[in-house]
Parts: structure tokens; sequence; C-alpha cells
């Protein structure tokens, strides 16, 4: 049987041909593998290098690993956050040439994290916390588009820093399936797994010594749950207001936006006796604030990385004298948010020495910029300008990065 790559993309299949696929994955020599922290798999997973990306190789028979990727391309097309699948291998054999099992491929997510290596070090319960309701989030977001997961778990999420929160991606689809609509049994079956799951993973954590004292397994497997419950009501339920009061309407969707969500679709019902108004949010679509900073300024970035650079790109704006909103000669806010990521976005972050600034994505990087200039602010009582925020951050922040010395101005550098 001939070697065969299943992929969308024509180049990933021209940057694998180099990988050794005529070797059981555990038997892969070093040099083509990548030391990244891995979560617990039911399956063998390798990352290697492919190119100048690094990707992630699974090995499993090949009926899963095509339907596997197949449902994550399915994802990838409605926006849910999961890993991204480049290819399926098949056809492989040994040298001997007997038939190896096929391999799912899919691009490792920079800067992301399995939950064990952020318990490597005593996680406090406030980050516990933060990790429940990424993973809450994500678990709304499935259902909202018909994925039953079946297979909720720590241990099948990756989580990304997402200015001062984390973000939670799917990494594992083998047991998810797709529908039109879940049923309430559908959403409560995916839930009650992951109580299970979470509990069962918190306690292997806990033998371990590597949870915090005060945190309790069982608690914080049942946390998900209320978590999910408080979210999916608000996102779902209906309204009933009286007529003609329309600004509450516009509220419930002020409040939905503030989570991160957009209605993209609604249904308001008048009652027969024309005193009240059913409000019932149709279609909701999560990313509110990703999509507004990407139409303004062309940057992809997490939910709250996006809030956190939106109130920065408002503040700017405010100070510009031809920003007028309202006035038909003053400059629009897409031009002026271009200018900010040209001025200001770009070169505070070009401004961070190399070691920094690569080992996070620059939305991050930005938002704890900001989170430096806060803090120093506070301390001194005057606002400090983001120049001397930048300098003190790359002072304090070089030794952890192993960086050899800071550099001699901490002004941004020109684009």
């Amino acid at each position: 049987m001939a070697l065969r790559f299943s992929a969308t993309n024509p180049e990933h299949p021209a940057l694998l041909l180099e990988l050794p696929w005529h070797l059981p994955l555990e038997e892969w020599p070093e040099k083509h593998l990548v030391t990244l922290p891995r979560g617990i798999s039911r399956h063998i997973v390798r990352y290697a290098r492919a190119g100048s990306d690094v990707v992630a190789i699974k090995e499993l028979a090949e009926r899963p690993a095509v339907r596997e990727y197949e449902l994550l391309r399915t994802l990838a097309r409605v926006g849910i956050p999961a890993v991204d699948p480049l290819a399926v291998v098949t056809g492989r054999t040994g040298g001997d040439g007997a038939p190896l099992e096929p391999m799912l491929i899919t691009r490792h997510l920079n800067g992301s994290l399995p939950y064990r290596s952020m318990f490597e070090t005593t996680m406090r319960p406030t980050t516990v916390h933060r990790l429940m309701d990424a993973l809450a989030v994500l678990l709304v977001r499935l259902h909202l588009a018909g994925f039953a997961w079946g297979d909720c778990s720590l241990s099948n999420t990756l989580f990304r820093r997402d200015a001062g929160a984390y973000a939670a991606y799917l990494v594992d689809a083998e047991t998810g399936e797709v529908h039109d609509r879940l049923s309430a049994g559908q959403r409560a079956y995916d839930i009650d797994l992951a109580r299970v799951n979470i509990s069962g993973e918190m306690l292997d954590l806990e033998a371990s010594g590597a949870l915090h004292p005060s945190v309790d397994p069982i608690a914080f497997g049942a946390e998900i749950c209320q978590r999910y419950e408080e979210l999916w009501t608000e996102l779902t339920r209906t309204s009933v207001y009286p007529a003609g009061q329309y600004h509450y309407i516009e509220r419930r969707v002020r409040r939905l936006n503030d989570l991160g969500f957009d209605v993209a679709e609604m249904q308001i019902v008048n009652s027969s006796d024309g005193d009240t108004i059913t409000f019932v949010p149709k279609v909701v679509d999560a990313g509110h604030h990703q999509r507004q900073l990407l139409r303004l300024t062309g940057l992809d970035a997490e939910e709250n990385q996006a809030r956190r650079l939106l109130n920065d790109l408002e503040s700017w704006m405010a100070t510009q004298e031809d920003h007028a909103p309202g006035d038909p000669l003053g400059a629009r806010a897409e031009v002026l948010a271009h200018r900010w990521v040209r001025e200001v976005f770009r070169p505070t972050v070009r401004a961070v020495p190399r070691d920094i600034r690569s080992s996070m994505d620059p939305a991050e990087l930005y938002h704890e910029l900001l989170e430096h200039r806060w803090h120093m602010s506070e301390r001194a009582q005057v606002d400090i300008g983001l120049q001397a925020a930048v300098a003190d951050y790359s002072a304090t922040a070089l030794p952890r990065f192993g960086a050899e010395e800071p550099p001699a101005s901490g002004s941004p550098q020109p684009a």
C-alpha cells in the first residue's frame, strides 16, 4: 500500500514528507521531535517540526483518524476554538513491509499548555477557577454549535493565557458528534461527564501533591456544572419586558456583548394584549470583541485580549485631534485604529527585547505592558507613560526569560 496524505492545504504534505513515516511513532529519532509539554492521551502523541511549523502527531486507527480530522475541520468552519487539522497519513508500512497505524496531524497551538503542565507549581485556587470558566465557555460554544463532545475533560483541552484569564481549546474530538441542535439530555450528558472527569483529574493531582490544599477536587468538578448552567441560561433564556421598553432589549444585548457574545439573530414577539414583548436570542456567536478588533485593526487576538486592546485604542483615539465621533470631517475609526497599530501597538511590542516577545503572542505581551504601567502608576500615584513602563517591564522580566541584558533605552522603536 502506498503512503497517502489526505490534507486540505497542498503545502503540508510537501513539508511532512521528510519525516520518518516508516517507523512507529514511539521509535522516531530525537532529531525530528520537539520537546513540548504533553497531556495524557490514550494514544501515542509526539511533537515534530515540519518546515517552520511544529505539528502534533497522533497514532491511531484509520477510521477514527479520518473521523476526527473531519470533525476538527467542521469545528474550524464554525469558529470553535480547537486545534487546526492538517492531514491524515495512511498506507504506512515498516521496513519489513508490515502495516503501521495511520496518523492524525494537527498544528501545535502556540502558547498553549496542557493542564498538568500548569500544575507543575502549585496553582492558586483563583487560577483554577479561571480554568473552569474557560472550559465552561468552550463547552457552551460547542453546544450552541450542535457539537456533543462526549469526553469533556481537562486532559482533552489546551489552555492559552488571555489577558488575565484563560482561553480553552478542544484538542481531542475523537468522541464528538455534530447535530443540528442538541437536546437537553445530550447537553446534560456532556456536563455530567465533564464533572466526573474533572473530579478524577483533580484527585490525581491531589494524590501527586500538585494541588493546593484548599482546593476540593469534588467541589471543583461540580463547579463546571454551575458555571456552564449560568452562562447557558444567560445566553439562551427568554425575557419578557413591558411593551415599548425597548431599552431592556438593548441592555440584554449589551450584557451578552460584555460576556463576549454577539446576538446574530433574535426573535421579538408582542403579546396578544399588547402589554408585553418577548425577546429570545436565537443565534449567539462568540468572539464579539475579537471580531471588532479584527475589523478595526486587522489584529487577531483572544477575546479578553481583544477587549483590553480595544479599551486602550479608544483611550488613545480620544487624545487625537482628528477624532470627532459624528463629525463627517473627522477621521474614521478604522483610519485611527490602523494609525494606533502603526504608531503605538507595533513600536511598543518591538521595544521589548526579543527574548521576551518571542515567548508570547503580541496581544498578550501588550496586555502585560498595560498591566505593568497600571501597577507602576498606582505606586507612583501619577500616570506613568508607556515608554517608561516598557523599559521597567523589560528590565524586570529579562531574568525570567534568560536574556543577558536590558536595552539601553525603553523608547519604542520606529515601526
